[in-house]
């Protein structure tokens, strides 16, 4: 069942957390598009340590993202100390 043609955004707390969340993706998911890393600052913090990563995640054009595509990218997120939303 598809539930989301939506943009998934998985937010970790650094880079090397965004790489390997990446590096599993491609593992998990391996007809998925290459997931974009984004360096996202925290409102109002200038030092670079305050910084969080997204990794942005396309839906998958045939069926979209299904329940089990999101437990997926859920567990992977929680793993590194993250979180998944929808853009």
């Amino acid at each position: 069942m598809t539930v989301s043609h939506r943009r998934q955004l998985l937010v970790l707390p650094d880079r090397d957390c965004a790489e390997e969340a990446a590096e599993q993706l491609s593992g998990e998911l391996p007809g998925l598009a290459r997931p974009e890393l984004v360096r996202d600052a925290l409102a109002g913090e200038d030092d670079a340590e305050d910084a969080q990563w997204l990794v942005v995640l396309e839906a998958p054009e045939a069926d979209g993202w299904t329940a089990e595509h999101l437990v997926l990218l859920d567990g992977i997120a929680a793993g590194l100390d993250g979180w998944r939303e929808e853009d």
